[in-house]
């Protein structure tokens, strides 16, 4: 078999849905004769561990290497599992993080996963080293393997780097040195992946040396595997509105909640048939909000869920909710939520910006698009929503829309690339 080195801090059992999109081409790279090795992070204090994932990774034909570093996470590793920081904490912690650490605060795990990988690669033959960011440091020290043992780097971009929709720069130098850090590494790679076609369009426009075919685009997508035999458990005639993943900066359910509050205002009978479940934590501000509209009747808040039960809960859903504002970054990529909301089959309320997400939502046709801070847009398809679901005419997707998010056809994509470059037959 081919053999790929893999390097991913972001690797269950750390949970949410950043850690899928590795694990899941790691998964079903043997059905495509590739063999996986990942070298990742060790015992973390990361607030969400995901149980579910952990079992799926260890029950595959995935060799997993562990390493420790001195990073914020691995540092509170010997407290236990974090609860998820509130809003304040966080944004303090990653402005601190930005203005001491460049590129990121995850430089000394990159370091020790390095350490690791060289050891590995000389004792083995690897045919392509990948590695999957953020974080993005651990680029600097991937250059550095291609250099010493002359091994294709393929680079994967969950989320860009310079100026991306968390990017703060506290003077001119962080900015300079960041773009100035990600060319000179880019200039070293083989190949690169982005999740869509905005953030290859935003990468080509900032680095004039890269050209069309130096970057592929392979999209976040949903494992056909985690949905079978599951089937729903609603128990209540009302209709069931799901929102799945965390809430950061505008990706908010501010104008979500105010829209439910005008519809109760306008439609009681309606609002009085609808319950509204929130997955994988609401934080402290918002829950506040809650009680300030006084929606606690109709809200069933869920916290953090593993993978498996996540899936569940959409699948006893009817209708699922999205929210996508670009945080006043025109460099903001779609979220990886969309795509598993696909795999559900379920229909769709995406409050979303223009770009790949809009897209993709509108192509998936079982969907009501909406602008992510129109209060009025989005009472409005909620109540349209309803009226299907009580009639019981909501929206059926576009299933060839569905078949090409399936993540074993984009492992296969993935790996075709691979091949592609060491000028091979799949």
């Amino acid at each position: 078999m081919y053999k790929v080195l893999v390097i991913a801090y972001y690797f269950p059992p750390m949970g949410f849905s950043g850690v899928q999109r590795t694990l899941k081409m790691c998964k079903y790279a043997p059905e495509f004769n590739w063999k996986a090795t990942v070298v990742t992070a060790g015992k973390t204090g990361y607030y969400a561990h995901d149980n579910s994932l952990m079992e799926e990774a260890e029950n595959s034909d995935i060799e997993i290497i562990r390493t420790n570093g001195k990073d914020i996470n691995s540092l509170l590793a010997r407290f236990g599992t974090i609860k998820m920081p509130g809003e304040f904490f966080r944004k303090m912690f990653s402005l601190v993080s930005k203005t001491f650490f460049i590129p990121d605060n995850k430089k000394s795990w990159s370091k020790t996963a390095y350490l690791k990988a060289k050891e590995i690669l000389s004792k083995e033959n690897f045919d392509i080293l990948y590695i999957t960011m953020p974080p993005f440091s651990s680029l600097q020290y991937c250059a550095k393997l291609k250099n010493e043992f002359d091994i294709p780097l393929f680079v994967d971009y969950r989320d860009l780097w310079y100026d991306n929709q968390f990017a703060f720069y506290p003077t001119p130098y962080h900015s300079i040195r960041t773009k100035k850090m990600e060319e000179k590494l880019l200039r070293q790679t083989d190949k690169v992946f982005v999740t869509n076609r905005v953030a290859k369009e935003c990468m080509l426009s900032t680095y004039k040396f890269l050209n069309f075919d130096d970057i592929s685009i392979v999209t976040h997508g949903f494992d056909p595997q985690d949905f079978e035999n599951v089937v729903s458990e609603k128990v209540t005639q009302k209709m069931i509105l799901t929102y799945s993943g965390i809430f950061y900066e505008k990706i908010t359910p501010k104008y979500f909640l105010k829209a439910f509050k005008q519809l109760i205002k306008e439609r009681p009978d309606v609002a009085a048939n609808i319950e509204l479940h929130f997955i994988g934590g609401l934080r402290k501000h918002n829950i506040r909000l809650v009680k300030k509209l006084e929606l606690q009747g109709y809200i069933k808040e869920h916290g953090y869920l593993d993978h498996k039960q996540v899936i569940q809960k959409l699948i006893d859903s009817d209708v699922l909710w999205m929210m996508y504002d670009k945080m006043g970054n025109s460099r903001a990529v779609a979220p990886g939520k969309l795509y598993e909301y696909i795999g559900t089959k379920k229909p769709i309320i995406a409050s979303v910006i223009d770009g790949a997400a809009k897209k993709d939502a509108d192509e998936y046709k079982a969907s009501i698009i909406t602008k992510p801070n129109d209060i009025d847009e989005i009472k409005e398809a909620i109540l349209k929503m309803y009226e299907n679901y009580k009639n019981g005419t909501l929206p059926e997707p576009k299933e060839e829309t569905v078949d090409k998010y399936n993540r074993k056809y984009i492992t296969e994509k993935l790996l075709k690339e691979f091949q592609f470059f060491l000028k091979e037959e799949i």
